[in-house]
């Protein structure tokens, strides 16, 4: 590089190298905040108690989550339907709610309801459940997961109720701060999550993200302090 600078009879300018530093110590900077969300399709074994008896079915669900404010809205997906009715059931006739159980840094449930059936549910066919929201307000920091909970299902007067048999894992693990401050964004689907409606969480480790924010901000910065060098010493000579 410092030859081709003497063949061309130019230099670097000290201005120019220092901008050329702060700027790429900007995008490290820029890499290292990216949101830090961890996002899975997970396949929940629900376990229903109806009025006219027991029934089972495995739906895979994901859960999305965007940040607002201070809080997260949620969003729970259901891919397949889960029990079923012995009479049809007509459009408005079945309203859908759950849990979302909170776990890591945090304690407790998150209630997410959905509107009623748009369309009529033949009988003896799975209940497709619409998506489900809520709203989830940091209180501590930390790591953060939302696992698939309890599930309720009410129509025609009757409730059933529906719980996890499989002890499934989390569909998304958020990275927030205390106080409502909030660091993730989400992912699914991350993973689905989602996400939990607009922006998708961030699928794979968070801290993959980071790390390869340090390393980018590294070499950068490497190459931003050889070109500072090369213009202190064309300036002595």
């Amino acid at each position: 590089m410092a030859r081709f600078y003497e063949q061309h009879g130019r230099r670097p300018s000290r201005a120019a190298g220092l901008a050329v530093a702060v700027a790429m110590a900007a995008g490290s900077a820029v890499m290292l905040t990216a949101p830090a969300a961890h996002a899975e399709v997970i396949d929940v074994n629900y376990q229903c108690k109806t009025p006219i008896g027991n029934k089972g079915a495995v739906s895979p669900i994901d859960i999305k989550s965007t940040p607002s404010g201070g809080a997260y809205k949620l969003v729970m997906s259901f891919q397949k339907g889960v029990s079923s009715s012995p009479v049809e059931l007509g459009k408005g006739a079945m309203k859908p709610s759950a849990l979302i159980q909170l776990g890591g840094a945090e304690s407790g449930t998150v209630p997410v309801a959905g509107p009623p059936n748009d369309q009529a549910i033949p009988a003896n066919t799975p209940i497709k459940i619409s998506d489900l929201s809520g709203t989830y307000t940091p209180k501590g920091s930390g790591k953060v997961t939302l696992t698939a909970s309890t599930l309720t299902i009410k129509a025609l007067g009757t409730t059933t109720t529906c719980t996890p048999s499989n002890h499934p894992k989390p569909s998304l693990t958020l990275d927030v701060k205390g106080s409502g401050g909030a660091s993730g964004s989400t992912g699914g689907s991350a993973t689905g999550g989602a996400s939990a409606g607009g922006q998708l969480p961030q699928t794979g480790p968070a801290d993959s993200a980071v790390a390869l924010g340090t390393l980018g901000g590294t070499v950068l910065l490497a190459g931003a302090a050889g070109a500072l060098w090369l213009t202190r010493r064309h300036q002595r000579v």
